[in-house]
């Protein structure tokens, strides 16, 4: 959390926090904590309460490999199995920003995989630091959810909305947790006619 201050204190007050999964969750900690620091806050497909077995996938994908992958290529078809609703596989040349190739040769995730043991051994700890967070925050809030996504809910969301009776939620059709890359454009539309009308309320 210490970091993402430092940049919204050099960034400045007009700084809009776009936060996915876990960024979303630091965001909404950081602003509630340390704040004022963002004029808006767009949260991606993540609420202070999530649904734990929708974790467990993700996790169970990342921990998948732990070797690696010996070249891209084979890394885009175990992608495209964890995520058969994607019309378009991935390209070598995309997944050179998500894998770093090690100095045995093999491609491995760019994060370090030990910030798995963080979030399955202290994620539920957090939860009530979450949802107070959610009731504090005061900036204009947009949670965007994905229409198939297992990692909020309708009760994930009630409960999140409920906190913060000021934010707006819009749903993505088609999408999963992974939403900017199921539907980049709509993903990219909302966001846009929310930094427009920002304080609008929520239907």
């Amino acid at each position: 959390m210490d970091d993402l201050v430092r940049v919204a204190e050099y960034c400045g007050p007009d700084t809009v926090l776009v936060g996915a999964s876990m960024g979303g969750l630091v965001g909404l900690l950081a602003e509630a904590e340390r704040g004022p620091l963002f004029r808006a806050m767009v949260l991606v497909d993540i609420t202070p309460r999530w649904e734990s077995a929708g974790v467990e996938r993700i996790l169970a994908f990342m921990r998948a490999h732990p070797d690696g992958f010996a070249t891209l290529d084979e890394a885009s078809d175990a992608i495209a199995t964890y995520l058969p609703q994607r019309r378009e596989r991935k390209t070598p040349e995309q997944l050179r920003g998500l894998l770093r190739q090690s100095h045995d040769g093999r491609w491995r995730w760019h994060w370090d995989p030990r910030l798995l043991d963080a979030v399955t051994d202290q994620g539920a700890q957090y939860q009530q630091r979450l949802l107070a967070a959610a009731a504090k925050v005061q900036v204009p809030l947009l949670l965007l959810s994905g229409s198939d996504s297992d990692v909020v809910s309708q009760s994930t969301i009630d409960e999140f909305l409920s906190l913060a009776p000021h934010a707006r939620h819009e749903v993505v059709p088609r999408a999963t947790h992974m939403v900017v890359g199921d539907r980049n454009d709509a993903f990219t539309s909302a966001v846009l006619n929310f930094l427009r009308t920002p304080g609008r309320s929520r239907s």
